[in-house]
């Protein structure tokens, strides 16, 4: 398999309102992390950090410009493992007890975190050797909360069912909606350790009513509001042919 050096590890593509997405090309689309940067005016966001692997402050330029709000939108170890090379760092509580001691079972990198992952191979890489880093939450994120960063705020959304800290934020004034994990166009993971599919129903169902004008996702392209009702239908009737009651 072919070897990647650090410095081609990373992927920046330039999107519409200021956003960008950061991404590891050599992971396999199921795995890849879609890492968002937005742009403004006070500070910029990061929403999630990628696998760790490779410095991501050291390769894109971009996150260490300006000052940073790193929030996690949940804490598996494809979304949290460069966490740690930042200041301001922000996780829903209730995953904060994981973020500030992650370890392979509940990051999830015990059943995910293997050459299988991969198209090409970071070098160095060592399955047996990897661990997300320690990176204690600075400030504590709940439902309602708001993240200002000058000319632009967002609100966080609480969105258990993949896992319970999981956290989705939405930009009323651009119709914004950075998603995580709980909705993407692909397969989703409804069976985590910690999933719940009472929750998932609930958080779908939430979504389902925002105005929104593009989702943004932990993994997979972006799409727009016809193809979240799509994908929220999809899994709504995954569930009726599953025989499980779906919350009201």
């Amino acid at each position: 398999m072919q070897v990647i050096r650090p410095e081609d590890w990373y992927r920046v593509t330039r999107c519409s309102d200021d956003v960008t997405l950061i991404d590891e090309p050599a992971i396999q689309p199921f795995y890849r992390c879609n890492i968002w940067h937005l742009r403004g005016r006070d500070r910029d966001l990061l929403f999630d950090s990628g696998l760790g692997v490779f410095s991501l402050r050291q390769h894109v330029a971009m996150v260490r410009e300006r000052p940073i709000v790193c929030v996690a939108s949940h804490t598996h170890f494809d979304h949290v493992g460069n966490h740690h090379e930042f200041a301001d760092r922000r996780v829903h509580g209730a995953e904060a007890e994981i973020l500030a001691a992650p370890d392979r079972a509940r990051t999830l990198a015990d059943r995910y975190a293997d050459e299988r992952m991969f198209d090409a191979l970071p070098i160095g890489w060592d399955s047996a050797r990897y661990a997300v880093r320690p990176a204690p939450a600075t400030s504590l994120l709940g439902d309602g909360d708001r993240l200002d960063l000058g000319d632009r705020s967002l609100e966080v959304i609480h969105t258990p069912g993949h896992s319970p800290g999981g956290i989705a934020l939405w930009e009323e004034k651009t119709g914004i909606l950075l998603s995580g994990d709980i909705v993407y166009d692909g397969p989703l993971i409804l069976d985590a350790y910690h999933s719940d599919i009472q929750d998932y129903d609930t958080s779908m169902d939430r979504l389902d009513r925002l105005p929104v004008n593009v989702v943004h996702g932990g993994h997979f392209p972006s799409f727009g509001r016809e193809r979240l009702k799509a994908v929220i239908e999809a899994y709504r009737q995954g569930r009726r042919k599953a025989g499980c009651h779906l919350a009201s």
